[in-house]
């Protein structure tokens, strides 16, 4: 569940008094777009997506307009302008007329959860407005938070100062940053993200304006209905594997997925938010989706997921990955036992193609689970590499992505001669 944008994002920032960019939609009248002109120079016009949706700036999908007659043609052009991110293409459904804010700064500013350190970090950066990725290590810092202390300002001027941030900006941001994590931790969000902080001069003191928000929430956190966003507002373009999969979700263990790329030819089931993350972008276009079925799903649940995860991408795959962290409370033997089923039972009514299993996983009967998928793998003469969970995760990926490589072109080969 993700929102992207300033619509919703408004209303959200508001809820801590964070500053935000005045914002009107595309029902605002040439009155109103002209007002908001005299009162702030300029007005920035944007695309309007549900769901998160990333790249649009980079996509020329930011208009900039100083008077009516260019505001209203960016309407034109924007409003149902389709944009291709990533392996998607979505279609705007509105537009969003929003004051620009002068400033000779652009800052960075995100919280979420580090898949390495496994607690919350803030990111931030003077060198807004790009992907943080991008930016080399000298350029942005990295902090842990403590849950139950929240953001220190000392963290803060520190890491400002570090990265050389003019020193006239350094307390507003210290003083308005705090803010988000009372955001994060009080309405059930896993991230925010602004993107850019533009800092806006008024009489003698600096305020930080927010100009964009991501906001990703957890869907089985009740907390953020207390926001009142409209359901509707998450809602993107569902694959029909997406929707037949999430016809599968309960209470108990989670059943989340993304289609990634339909091309793609390793079968990922993910365990935990850690494993989805980093094996998402290790995998990059090699994985046909994105998942998270932790939570300790029972069998018939799991069993259920495998066999429409085999009908949709067995026939193309090379690899068949199963990944995740040392689990806590996840039975590792009653979710191997449903995947591994499902595949005897796939290959019983479709036929065997030739596919590769890659293992890391740990947790509750792991030895147990792992022993059950080597005997339906060796009665079915299909490879496998098994690794425990003392083993590095991203070097299970490698192995993984190398793994696919080399089934395409010697893999396959060796396995038919062989059987």
């Amino acid at each position: 569940m993700q929102i992207t944008g300033l619509r919703y994002g408004s209303r959200l920032l508001n809820l801590v008094e964070f500053p935000v960019a005045k914002t009107i939609s595309e029902l605002a009248t040439k009155e109103e777009i002209q007002m908001m002109i005299d009162q702030f120079g300029k007005v920035v016009i944007k695309p309007f997506f549900y769901g998160g949706v990333g790249k649009k700036g980079k996509s020329g999908l930011i208009r900039i307009a100083d008077n009516v007659h260019d505001a209203m043609t960016a309407k034109q052009d924007l409003y149902f302008v389709t944009h291709t991110y990533g392996n998607k293409t979505v279609q705007a459904n509105g537009v969003t007329f929003e004051e620009f804010v002068e400033s000779d700064i652009e800052v960075y500013f995100s919280i979420s959860v580090s898949t390495t350190e496994r607690k919350p970090i803030f990111i931030i950066s003077t060198e807004g407005g790009v992907d943080v990725e991008s930016l080399p290590p000298e350029k942005k810092r990295v902090i842990w938070i403590d849950p139950f202390i929240g953001i220190k300002s000392f963290d803060l001027t520190n890491a400002l100062g570090d990265i050389g941030c003019p020193e006239k900006y350094i307390s507003p941001l210290v003083q308005s940053l705090p803010l988000l994590w009372q955001l994060y931790d009080n309405y059930g969000l896993t991230t925010v993200e602004i993107n850019p902080i533009r800092m806006k001069k008024e009489g003698n003191r600096y305020i930080p304006i927010a100009c964009d928000l991501k906001a990703a929430f957890d869907q089985d956190n009740p907390a953020w209905r207390r926001i009142g966003l409209p359901i509707t507002i998450f809602q993107e373009d569902v694959t029909e594997f997406e929707a037949e999969i999430n016809q599968l979700r309960t209470y108990q263990g989670q059943s989340d997925v993304l289609e990634l790329n339909p091309e793609g030819t390793i079968i990922p089931f993910m365990f935990g938010g850690g494993a989805s993350s980093a094996a998402t972008e290790t995998l990059g276009i090699k994985a046909i989706f994105s998942s998270d079925f932790g939570g300790n799903p029972p069998y018939e649940k799991m069993y259920q997921i495998s066999r429409i995860v085999f009908k949709r991408w067995y026939d193309q795959a090379n690899v068949l990955l199963i990944i995740g962290g040392k689990a806590n409370n996840t039975d590792i033997y009653v979710t191997f036992k449903g995947i591994f089923d499902a595949l005897r039972d796939h290959i019983a009514q479709s036929g065997k193609r030739p596919i590769y299993t890659v293992v890391g996983r740990g947790g509750p009967n792991l030895i147990r689970g792992m022993f059950y998928g080597k005997d339906i793998l060796d009665r079915l003469k299909l490879p496998y590499k098994m690794f425990g969970y003392d083993s590095s995760m991203i070097g299970v990926l490698e192995y993984a992505k190398k793994i696919d490589d080399w089934w395409d072109t010697a893999g396959r080969a060796e396995y038919e001669k062989k059987y």
